[in-house]
């Protein structure tokens, strides 16, 4: 009797077992077959690119094709391996471990010693693959044992082992356009082998366009809205319309991973829009987070860190306002929460900007870093005792308030430091008021 496959190992699965499966679902019945089938991503395999010209001429190196959920990576893996004449085997990073890796990397040394068949290791979220399953995998690819390619949805500068990585190229792969999706849709309505031309059910160019929409630049979430509707459809009107659509769809889920580079993506984006002072912008793109469910108290964080960071003295209150609207969602929750994130993300973005603070603690902290602990001027130090007074401490010492508030030509850093300006005010905001003031003290008489 044949010994029962390992999890997460599809062995030497047939390249298009699944594709063809009557009864699958309508994104993998739709899977490409050739590499003119593919949709979108002519940045890699369009006519001339590096990836269709390794593939024409069957040199196709192991590589990680990175990119966001439904844009195709295990799709145009597959056709590799059907362009090249190769064993296609799957791998789950998820379910496999090192020692279904090894029977999978044993059997593809076999087909190539005895069949002369060169195997394509795909290697499905290969982030999860741990430290020893990414390093069982280097002296096979470098033998060329194998032609690797691995999928993930993360940045594989991150999430892939440096010793892996440096012998394998990177392709990313981008969310569909809406032409692409609507495209691929059609193709679907009308396959009537794979697809769904045999339901008779036509689509409004409106309901295709949305789906297109809802979905993301996601070609699997987009097929599987269309079958849905279509499946409603074909007893009832025959024709997939946009309300139809919009129950298909069941609200609109936004692409973005908390942990991932979409996170740390839109986060840039936020904050750069609050720099460029564009209040538009700036809610944009807190909404796709929060909507996306992104801790409000994340945003939050962000918003106080950029009230003092990027306006500072610009405007002291936009502090107290990040503040305050931490406070007040703290205390009311969500939804009417939203009302004062919104309000501190507006007064952010609209107010002076300004991060001579910001550059004061830095050169400031540099200056501790690189000079050590510089001494104390004597006449800075505290004088308590009749001894100390004897060494001089505090001998000289002026004090302001004796002055109007202000002692015309003191020092107060080192010696070494005397002269030193860490912190020089923008002439924005109340922070211009700042720089007026401090010139005043500085040009008065002694």
């Amino acid at each position: 009797m044949r010994p029962a496959e390992p999890k997460g190992y599809h062995g030497d699965v047939d390249l298009f077992e699944s594709a063809v499966a009557p009864r699958g679902p309508l994104a993998d019945r739709m899977r490409p077959r050739t590499l003119a089938d593919v949709v979108g991503q002519a940045h890699l395999i369009g006519e001339g690119k590096l990836l269709a010209r390794a593939i024409a001429t069957d040199t196709v190196p192991s590589m990680v094709l990175a990119g966001p959920p439904g844009t195709g990576k295990t799709s145009l893996a597959r056709v590799i391996a059907n362009e090249t004449k190769s064993v296609f085997v799957q791998f789950n990073a998820v379910l496999a471990g090192v020692p279904e890796l090894r029977k999978a990397l044993d059997a593809a040394d076999e087909r190539r010693a005895f069949r002369s068949e060169r195997t394509i290791l795909f290697v499905d979220e290969i982030h999860r693959f741990n430290k020893a399953q990414q390093d069982a995998l280097l002296p096979h690819v470098e033998r060329g044992a194998v032609t690797l390619i691995g999928a993930t949805t993360e940045n594989p500068s991150f999430a892939v082992n440096a010793a892996l990585l440096s012998r394998a190229r990177v392709f990313v792969l981008e969310p569909l356009g809406e032409e692409s999706i609507v495209a691929l849709l059609r193709r679907a309505l009308s396959d009537g082998e794979n697809g769904l031309g045999g339901t008779a059910v036509a689509a409004s160019d409106e309901a295709l366009q949305l789906i297109a929409r809802a979905t993301d630049g996601d070609a699997r979430r987009a097929l599987s809205a269309l079958e849905v509707a279509v499946t409603h459809a074909a007893g009832q009107t025959k024709l997939v319309d946009v309300e139809l659509v919009r129950e298909a769809l069941g609200g609109t889920s936004l692409r973005y991973d908390k942990k991932g580079d979409e996170h740390y993506d839109v986060a840039s984006a936020f904050i750069k829009s609050l720099r460029g002072s564009d209040p538009d912008a700036s809610l944009y793109w807190m909404f796709r987070m929060l909507e996306s469910g992104e801790d409000p108290l994340f945003v939050l964080r962000r918003l106080i860190i950029f009230a003092s960071e990027d306006i500072g003295n610009a405007d002291p209150k936009a502090l107290e306002v990040a503040v305050a609207a931490d406070a007040a969602f703290r205390r009311i929750g969500l939804p009417e929460g939203l009302h004062p994130i919104s309000q501190a993300c507006v007064y952010l973005a609209t107010a002076p900007k300004s991060n001579a603070t910001y550059d004061a603690w830095k050169a400031a902290r540099e200056a501790v870093r690189s000079r050590g602990a510089l001494a104390v001027p004597k006449k800075l130090r505290n004088a308590v005792t009749a001894e100390m007074k004897s060494r001089g401490l505090g001998e000289g010492y002026r004090y302001p308030h004796d002055e109007g508030g202000y002692a015309p030509g003191e020092t107060y850093l080192p010696d070494a430091l005397a002269g030193t300006r860490f912190y020089e005010p923008k002439p924005v905001g109340y922070e211009a008021r700042i720089r007026e003031h401090l010139e005043r003290l500085r040009g008065r008489p002694r």
